[in-house]
């Protein structure tokens, strides 16, 4: 039987890639989640992205919500930024962890930045150098990683040669999306493959989208891999502006539920999890995918 991990780190993304796919939500209503978020006992939160307006209004206010956000010892927030001024605004608010992204999908990569996936790996190597004379360290997300649903199936191959070029560029750590949830876990173990047998050094993040069902088995195959970070999304928010079906990420608290079963450690309070899905969904307007936040834990019995 495989050894699985004794702990999982998981980032929570709600705030960030959760509420970009809904209609915009008041600042106080975000700063709301936000800090409800950093009491959970999650020790890794996505917390911003540092985009222009136009083209993701949901985070016109990240300034703001940054200003008024309560930040919470123990706790590592972390920005996303799609250019240098984004990097710019992301180093003036202090942040140290930030996120590019490019995606394996050239397609794709136009559709959401309108660049080719050659053009955005040349603007990255210059961002992970401005990134790193501030201090700050850089997590490069390789989006469409195992699918694009405009192009379909991506070869491991490219990307693992994306991989090649970032680490070689100075990439810190890389996350891997799923960004329509088309990963399988036999997807996922031929990425992890490819990709580790030519960098097997780069600390590696998984971040699955649960469209067709597969989120919690392609975590567990992941597990069974030795992976132990990915991202969550509590309720199950979330999705891609620019991926037609691109519905909610993995629900944080379905990810908690299992790990904790199968008695592995991720220090987040699950009764306190679910009840932010609870103010989630009220935030939002609209009723949530998870499973367990419908359901209960399976320790809540029929009364």
């Amino acid at each position: 039987m495989t050894s699985l991990p004794n702990s999982v780190s998981i980032r929570e993304v709600g705030p960030r890639d959760g509420l970009q796919n809904e209609d915009p939500i008041p600042t106080d209503a975000k700063v709301r989640l936000l800090d409800a978020l950093s009491r959970t006992g999650v020790k890794r939160i996505e917390a911003v992205s540092f985009v222009h307006p136009k083209a993701i209004p949901q985070m016109a206010d990240a300034d703001e919500v940054w200003r008024q956000a309560s930040q919470v010892d123990g706790v590592r927030y972390s920005a996303l930024v799609p250019n240098t001024r984004g990097a710019q605004r992301a180093l003036a608010a202090g942040f140290t962890e930030i996120e590019v992204v490019v995606s394996a999908s050239d397609t794709h990569n136009r559709r959401n930045v309108n660049r080719s996936t050659d053009e955005s790996l040349d603007d990255i190597a210059e961002l992970v150098d401005l990134l790193h004379g501030a201090g700050a360290r850089v997590e490069v997300i390789v989006a469409t990683s195992f699918g694009c649903p405009y192009e379909g199936d991506i070869d491991p191959q490219r990307v693992a040669g994306i991989v090649d070029r970032v680490v070689r560029d100075g990439a810190d750590r890389v996350a891997f999306g799923d960004t329509t949830g088309m990963g399988t876990p036999r997807r996922v173990r031929e990425l992890l493959t490819a990709v580790r047998d030519r960098n097997a050094h780069i600390p590696v993040l998984l971040h699955f989208h649960n469209t067709r069902g597969t989120a919690l088995a392609n975590l567990l195959t992941a597990l069974e891999l030795g992976v132990t970070e990915f991202d969550a999304s509590v309720g199950g928010l979330g999705g891609c502006p620019y991926a037609p079906g691109a519905s909610g990420n993995l629900a944080t608290e379905e990810a908690v539920h299992m790990l904790h079963d199968m008695g592995i450690d991720t220090g987040i309070d699950l009764d306190a999890l679910i009840e932010v899905a609870e103010l989630a969904e009220r935030l939002v307007g609209r009723q949530l995918p998870s499973g367990v936040l419908r359901a209960g834990p399976r320790t809540r019995l029929a009364r």
